[in-house]
């Protein structure tokens, strides 16, 4: 087998994270950066991307010429066709053409799809969805995005715009989400929603040892680690909520589409994953039917930080 390499970005609403696969689908190397997703335009996130896969180029000590592509995920809706990101509520793209710029920049073909879809993907064929035909995945981050696999195969739906379902409105009268809507899972259940509960609860005069670490921005999953080893009680009902709508968001998932798996991943999962999936699994048969339920298994994702970035390669190599 020809030596080559694969570059394979997760570009989230607060950092990059970018690796190197081997001709064997090995990472072989790695880096994160953080990224400020409120910048003035495109260009900023922009500039993050091109240094983390230049850095790791010249760092890794691997031949340049031997780049075979690159894949990115990017939150929001993706025209995957084209590579054109037509929205994301956590960063500044609206009809950003991310495929075209890629190309110019590092001369190679260039891949992006929706970061959760590609999550989904990576997880069916590398990870906890292996031997599983239809799954529900659940990604809890900064935002909350949602991917399927449907009678195996990746569920992109019209123009790639299906599993938004981070979006589906749980209660009208509820927090104001980034999408526009209100009462959205994600304005519940993300880092974004969790962090502005502990504001306002914060605002109200209540003792968070959050509260530094929300005041402009959402916490680091870390963070809310400790606060939750520490008893805080605001992180914990922070934590509660976030869980409940969980749990509602999943029985509806169950009833609508029996999969055989509901998959959570995501960085909050990766840092929380038992304690949030016992909460959940303590609710969720209360919200679906149970000749339903019982044919569904329940999982956190296997590759945890990695899941997207092995969706990112079932991408390149034309995995379905």
């Amino acid at each position: 087998m020809a030596e080559s390499y694969n570059i394979c970005l997760d570009v989230g609403g607060t950092k990059v994270l970018g690796s190197i696969f081997n001709e064997k689908d090995e990472i072989i190397y790695r880096l994160k950066k953080r990224s400020k997703s409120g910048g003035s335009g495109s260009a900023d996130v922009e500039k993050v991307i091109i240094s983390v896969v230049e850095q790791m180029i010249k760092e890794s000590g691997i031949d340049r010429k031997k780049l075979n592509a690159v894949a990115s995920c990017a939150p929001g809706v993706i025209d995957q066709d084209k590579g054109i990101v037509l929205f994301t509520p956590n960063l500044p793209w609206r009809n950003y053409d991310m495929a075209g710029a890629m190309r110019k920049q590092f001369g190679v073909p260039f891949f992006v799809g929706n970061d959760v879809n590609l999550g989904v993907l990576g997880e069916y064929h590398f990870g906890a969805g292996r031997g599983y035909q239809n799954i529900v995945g659940f990604f809890v981050g900064t935002g909350m995005g949602g991917g399927l696999v449907l009678n195996g195969r990746l569920f992109t739906g019209n123009q790639f715009k299906a599993a938004e379902y981070g979006h589906m409105v749980l209660d009208p009268e509820g927090p104001l989400c980034n999408c526009g809507q209100r009462g959205c899972l994600e304005a519940f259940s993300s880092k974004q929603g969790m962090s502005a509960y502990i504001r306002q609860q914060v605002g109200r005069g209540r003792k968070c040892c959050m509260a530094d670490d929300v005041k402009e921005g959402v916490f680091r999953s870390r963070k809310l680690v400790d606060a939750m080893k520490k008893g805080d009680k605001v992180a914990g009902e922070a934590v509660d909520r976030a869980c409940h709508w969980l749990a509602v968001a999943t029985g509806n998932m169950i009833n609508t589409f029996s999969p055989d798996l509901i998959l959570y991943g995501g960085g909050v999962m990766e840092a929380l994953g038992d304690l949030f999936l016992e909460k959940i699994l303590s609710e969720v048969d209360r919200y679906c039917m149970p000749q339903i339920r019982s044919t569904v298994d329940i999982k956190v994702a296997a590759l945890g930080d990695d899941s997207i970035l092995y969706g990112d390669l079932a991408m390149i190599k034309g995995l379905k």
